[in-house]
């Protein structure tokens, strides 16, 4: 009887087996957030980014320290976004307008890629500019401007 006690101590609780819950983490920088702005507002005609320009930007070719214009703060707790973009507008374009239709693009676009809510879409229009001073959406990329330009130069009319 004596060794059948010793046989139940012996035997090990399954739970000490047991591994805890992995625990699951992500981090996204801001300038992934930066590149997903850049590339919606690059789709928005009639505006463009204070202190430099889309296509720059896009490129890589702005600073290492951030693209101007755009700011992206993470708040961790509740898993959201507080956005905030200066831009300039066209002359012309209505603003109230034109800022819901920048805030809702965005919001969808960093919710659909990241999962975070954005719970805010700051706009602040800085300056009033001229359509020859917007930049061009990536749709109207600069070689469609230059095919256009050669088929309205050569004709076969002398």
């Amino acid at each position: 009887m004596n060794d059948k006690k010793s046989r139940n101590d012996l035997r090990l609780d399954s739970k000490e087996f047991e591994l805890p819950e992995t625990l699951f983490s992500r981090d996204i920088d801001d300038k992934v957030f930066q590149g997903i702005i850049l590339h919606t507002l690059a789709t928005i005609e009639g505006i463009s980014l204070v202190g430099g320009n889309f296509i720059d930007n896009i490129l890589g070719r702005s600073g290492p320290e951030g693209i101007k214009g755009i700011v992206a703060e993470q708040d961790g707790k509740n898993s959201s976004i507080n956005i905030k973009i200066e831009l300039n507008v066209c002359y012309g374009i209505c603003i109230p307008q034109k800022a819901e239709e920048i805030q809702i693009k965005i919001a969808e676009e960093i919710t659909r890629l990241t999962g975070l809510h954005v719970a805010t879409v700051h706009i602040v229009f800085r300056n009033v500019s001229s359509q020859d001073q917007a930049n061009p959406p990536l749709g109207t990329a600069p070689s469609a401007k230059i095919e256009r330009n050669i088929e309205e130069e050569y004709n076969d009319e002398f």
